[in-house]
């Protein structure tokens, strides 16, 4: 039986390791305990000598660095030089992170062999409309638009005279029971659950007034597909009580 093989993750450089050893135990690059890095580099290099890896010079050469500057970190009389080398040190890691975040942006623009595409420019649209249109499509759009500008003025009250002379659901009932179901229920209820629970019109027109009063309360939101209501657990407006919806 042959003994296990492990597979080490490959660095391009020392820097590049440096900075996985940085990122992976949560180090301060801009303070970088010297002795708690150089003990994990070297805990590194340990494996590679132990899979038989072949270890770059240049590698063991960073290994000496940081071997060198936490030495004199150690001395009262070299603290200016040891200053000098770690800001060195965690400069040229800073620069070389700036560098890989580059080639990863490079590299996501990249179409294929040497073409890069670059951000689209933001265009100012012209505030002045300098093109031409033809008579029928103005008087169509004006029809258009004038249509709406009826459909948004309020119904009159007869509109609603057969609805209210014969029986008035509470929409104050309706709310209850639509925050009942989604209270605690963290998937949601599905928006036709509640529109089918009614048993006629006038229970109906009270559950989509409630809905219309919860949403707009932001004690509700509907989800991205318009099929489910789910409660908005920030709380909404926080000034809106159930007394305060007048009875339809």
């Amino acid at each position: 039986m042959s003994a296990p093989e492990f597979k080490l993750e490959k660095f391009e450089g020392p820097l590049d390791l440096l900075l996985s050893l940085i990122a992976k135990h949560k180090l301060d690059i801009y303070d970088i305990p010297i002795s708690e890095l150089l003990e994990q580099y070297l805990a590194y290099i340990e494996k590679m000598r132990v899979h038989d890896m072949d270890i770059a010079s240049e590698f063991l050469e960073m290994a000496s660095r940081l071997v060198y500057l936490k030495t004199i970190m150690l001395l009262p009389q070299h603290e200016e030089e040891a200053e000098v080398l770690k800001s060195e040190l965690e400069g040229q890691l800073i620069e070389y992170g700036v560098c890989k975040i580059v080639a990863k942006t490079l590299g996501e623009q990249n179409v294929g062999g040497s073409i890069f595409v670059r951000e689209p420019e933001k265009i100012e649209l012209p505030k002045k409309y300098e093109g031409s249109m033809d008579i029928k499509e103005l008087l169509s759009a004006y029809i258009a638009v004038a249509g709406k500008r009826e459909r948004k003025m309020p119904p009159p009250a007869s509109a609603f005279s057969e609805i209210v002379a014969r029986r008035m659901v509470s929409i104050k009932s309706r709310v209850m029971i639509i925050m009942s179901k989604l209270l605690g229920n963290k998937k949601g209820v599905p928006i036709e659950e509640v529109w089918l629970e009614n048993n006629d019109r006038y229970e109906l027109v009270a559950a989509f007034l409630a809905v219309l009063e919860l949403i707009r309360h932001e004690r509700i939101v509907v989800t991205d597909d318009g099929k489910r209501l789910r409660y908005n657990s920030k709380g909404g407006d926080k000034s809106w009580e159930l007394e305060n919806i007048e009875e339809q």
